[in-house]
């Protein structure tokens, strides 16, 4: 299974590419039809199609810039988590930046197709003084 890490770093590597670069397909085309996000003060947010009417709801609006700290990855069967250090930059088009860090959990899943997908996602990201 330590050969399979390599490919989730990846998902996570070109999920972080492709939202700075404000690429919502790329960013759809990594998390399964039936992706949760747990955030913290908000209801789960289910589904690709739930994600993407979010994110399109806010483009063209901010610049994003992430940077991920790995530090762990455990892989079991057609399932893999990762606990994640996360921090963004976010700046609006109108507005001063903002700061967010903290922990993530995610779960991958193994489609029958051999790659990798956010399964499921939980994080405690909190604004940070800029």
């Amino acid at each position: 299974m330590k050969d399979e890490e390599p490919q989730i770093r990846e998902v996570i590597e070109k999920w972080i590419r492709a939202s700075e670069a404000g690429d919502l397909e790329t960013v759809l085309g990594l998390m399964a039809d039936d992706v949760v996000f747990l955030r913290p003060g908000c209801e789960p947010m289910r589904g690709r199609d739930g994600f993407a009417a979010a994110s399109r709801g806010m483009a063209g609006k901010m610049k994003i810039e992430g940077k991920p700290e790995i530090q762990e990855i455990v892989i079991n069967g057609n399932y893999a988590y990762c606990w994640n250090y996360l921090s963004i930059k976010i700046t609006p088009t109108a507005g001063e930046t903002m700061n967010h860090s903290g922990h993530i959990l995610s779960v991958f899943r193994r489609e029958p197709d051999g790659r990798w997908l956010l399964f499921r996602d939980t994080n405690m990201l909190t604004a940070v003084e800029n």
